[in-house]
């Protein structure tokens, strides 16, 4: 039956061979259980919640893409859009956490709709491939900033002078009975911290300990870092060593019940189109997550599928060129746009194929069988439920850092030594990491390449999805200014 189904004589592969794969990379990516609900649980959601939606959604998407598409990888929240869920789109553009699982659902909805269609096509030939490398090595900045900042490497000097407004009110230099919140100018000053403090002492030794796993090659080195890190941190008296453990499991239901379905409800999906400004703001975010999502998962379909021979050349000319999903790597991107529908109505970020899956292409991993053993395994980590609030941040802040440094890699696509795309690339990373967002990291990047396309006469190179898109960046921008 496993034979017929998974076609794996086909493939070249055993039923041996699909299951040690499977193992291989869940070990592999199974630290996203604890690292999602640590990032989203920022906004105010449940941590406890957060893991069961994190795990549901998991299993939901490397099903689809086991049993649908028959290919060996696995999906899961991506870290690059919990750290844009949470830092851009709760934190930066003031939306609840209800709006942004409503946004989620939109990019995975949106998302089917093109996949199934000739836009899909039209979107990946029009933006530059420089671009395009900018962005996910933009992303990977992104996620190793935040992991620094909340690792507490870094601190922030902030004098009276500089100082824009306090609690939300222009700053004139009077003072208040309480902080909420506090706005520095550009002479704010960053600085290394004094490692004084023992939460920050614990994280660097977690860096430490999972660059040298990461160097080492060890299998599982994410998840073993998080173990050994909070286990360090007991008698440091970081990590909280209350656990409940039958109450837990209560917690995690209940908890999840109160996010799930939240995205389509009264406070999510529907509460954001109350003006032209904020549509607008939706739209562009909308489009910057799906963006990211489709680069990023037709990155690791390439980097993975091409050289292992899971994805043939006809493949690969089918997916660029026509619609619906008659490839396997159509049948594998309509998997992962499910996904981030269900991860919106479940009540987590955007969903990805996550490029741990690499570990068990090498271990032999080449049908949808590899995939159904991922998705057992996360179905069966619901045990880990008492540990969600254990672990403590120090043990998971090393994960964004080492994950962003890999994403490095993208940068050396791109040629640096032509001004025309230097620049661009240069203003799309940089404002991801330093504005705090990806979205005004891809509006950067497309406006400089726009205007520069325009002063060196080459119209030709400018697509109507660039003019486009480019518009209504700079039209929002202008909407913020005047608002």
């Amino acid at each position: 039956m496993l034979e017929r189904f998974f076609k794996l004589s086909e493939n070249h592969t055993t039923v041996r061979t699909e299951v040690i794969a499977g193992i291989t990379t869940f070990v592999a990516m199974a630290y996203i259980i604890f690292l999602n609900p640590a990032v989203l649980s920022l906004t105010g959601m449940p941590s406890q919640g957060v893991f069961l939606a994190t795990i549901l959604t998991a299993v939901t998407g490397t099903l689809i893409t086991g049993l649908f598409a028959n290919l060996p990888y696995a999906l899961a929240p991506s870290i690059g859009m919990q750290a844009m869920f949470t830092y851009t789109i709760v934190f930066g553009l003031g939306y609840t956490w209800q709006q942004a699982l409503g946004m989620v659902f939109l990019v995975g909805l949106v998302d089917v709709i093109i996949t199934l269609t000739k836009v899909r096509s039209l979107i990946v030939k029009s933006i530059p491939a420089q671009l395009k490398h900018a962005i996910a090595a933009g992303i990977g900045l992104f996620i190793a900033y935040i992991g620094l900042k909340n690792a507490g490497f870094i601190n922030y000097l902030v004098n009276s002078e500089n100082i824009i407004s306090l609690n939300n009110s222009p700053f004139h230099g009077g003072g208040a009975k309480a902080i909420e919140t506090l706005t520095g100018n550009g002479g704010t000053t960053p600085e290394i911290t004094t490692f004084t403090d023992p939460s920050v002492l614990l994280a660097l030794i977690g860096l430490v300990l999972l660059v040298l796993l990461v160097v080492a090659n060890v299998p599982g080195a994410f998840l073993i870092s998080v173990f050994v890190t909070t286990i360090i941190g007991i008698p440091m008296g970081v990590t909280n060593t209350h656990v409940n453990g039958l109450s837990s499991f209560s917690t995690t239901f209940h908890d999840f019940g109160s996010i799930f379905g939240q995205a389509l409800g009264s406070n999510g999906l529907w509460s954001m189109f109350n003006s032209p400004k904020n549509i607008l703001i939706v739209i562009l975010t909308v489009f910057s997550m799906g963006l990211s999502g489709l680069f990023d998962a037709i990155g690791t379909f390439i980097g993975t599928g091409i050289s292992s021979g899971i994805f043939s050349k006809a493949d690969q000319k089918e997916f660029y060129e026509n619609k619906g999903f008659k490839s396997k790597m159509d049948r594998g991107l309509v998997a992962d746009t499910f996904a981030t529908m269900f991860a919106g109505i479940f009540g987590t970020s955007n969903t990805t194929t996550f490029i741990e899956a690499s570990t068990g292409i090498k271990a032999g991993g080449r049908t949808g069988l590899t995939a159904v053993v991922v998705a057992i395994g996360f179905l069966l980590s619901i045990i880990a439920a008492p540990l969600v609030n254990v672990i403590p941040s120090a043990a998971t802040a090393p994960i964004l850092v080492v994950v962003g440094i890999m994403m490095m890699n993208e940068f050396k696509a791109i040629d640096w030594d032509d001004m025309e795309v230097a620049v661009p690339a240069f203003f799309t990373s940089a404002f991801m990491a330093f504005s705090y967002s990806i979205s005004y990291g891809i509006a950067a990047g497309f406006i400089f390449y726009v205007l520069i396309k325009i002063v060196k006469r080459k119209f030709s190179e400018i697509s109507v999805i660039l003019w486009i898109v480019s518009l209504l960046f700079v039209l929002n921008f202008i909407v913020i200014a005047v608002s």
